[in-house]
């Protein structure tokens, strides 16, 4: 039997890399799952003919975007189980030089966005944990959180802001019986990072940063989420998951 039979789960981003990884991997572990990712993307195509995924074609930042997705979830299969908000976007500028734009795009994806599918989520949250005596929200940050780099202010103080949002929402909602945690991502070959790390150059010098000497993959995320989504974890919430091959280890 799967570690999530019988549950239902909504996963933003998952076209591509640790969205689609986790996507399938939810559901090759018996989650029914509502895979979201932007119009125009192979959100459609990349889950064709797995019959455990229906697809959902949404920008996350519109404004009817949390009410669709919780509803299409609700049509389709009845409840929530599991939240695993996963999209985001990144971007390089030196503060100096940064427009509102930029800021304001990489903000309102990783974190506004997310903040308002989680609140919308949150009564069908309630009641499945009620009638199940547990529900999930699993949100995606970065090492970035907690350390930076040049030209990431906007990253960084999303993810940031991604952290101090899941463990307020791990604090609020443990009396209903919903866990809340983050996974941190290290240096991930996925589509957000493939153009940097086709680069032999560059893919050789965060291999060498890592202990475990190799980029991650989008399955070594999603395999992180599937601990904090499943029964495993019901007794970690406010939790910060750092998935990164040992890439923080020294400073």
């Amino acid at each position: 039997m799967g570690r999530l039979t019988g549950r239902i789960a909504i996963v933003t981003g998952a076209a591509s890399g640790i969205g689609a990884a986790s996507a399938k991997l939810f559901a090759d572990e018996g989650a029914s799952v509502l895979a979201v990712d932007l119009p125009g993307t192979a959100i459609d195509s990349i889950h064709a003919g797995n019959p455990a995924i229906a697809t959902f074609a949404a920008d996350i930042t519109g404004d009817e975007a949390p009410r669709n997705i919780v509803a299409a979830t609700l049509a389709k299969f009845g409840a929530i189980d599991i939240l695993f908000n996963n999209a985001g976007v990144s971007g390089r500028a030196f503060v100096e030089e940064m427009t509102d734009e930029h800021w304001d795009r990489v903000n309102g994806v990783n974190l506004r966005a997310m903040f308002r599918i989680c609140r919308e989520a949150i009564p069908a949250l309630k009641i499945r944990a009620k009638e199940k005596g547990r529900a999930r929200i699993v949100n995606t940050a970065s090492v970035m959180a907690f350390d930076t780099d040049f030209g990431l202010a906007a990253y960084a103080a999303s993810k940031a802001g991604v952290g101090g949002l899941t463990r307020t929402l791990a604090l609020e909602l443990g009396k209903f019986g919903i866990t809340a945690n983050y996974v941190c991502p290290g240096a991930i070959y996925s589509g957000m990072t493939r153009a940097n790390f086709d680069n032999p150059e560059i893919r050789a010098v965060w291999e060498k940063k890592a202990a475990l000497r190799r980029l991650g993959q989008p399955i070594d995320i999603a395999r992180g989420a599937l601990l904090l989504a499943s029964d495993e974890a019901d007794f970690i919430t406010g939790h910060e998951l750092v998935v990164d091959g040992g890439l923080t280890l020294r400073t």
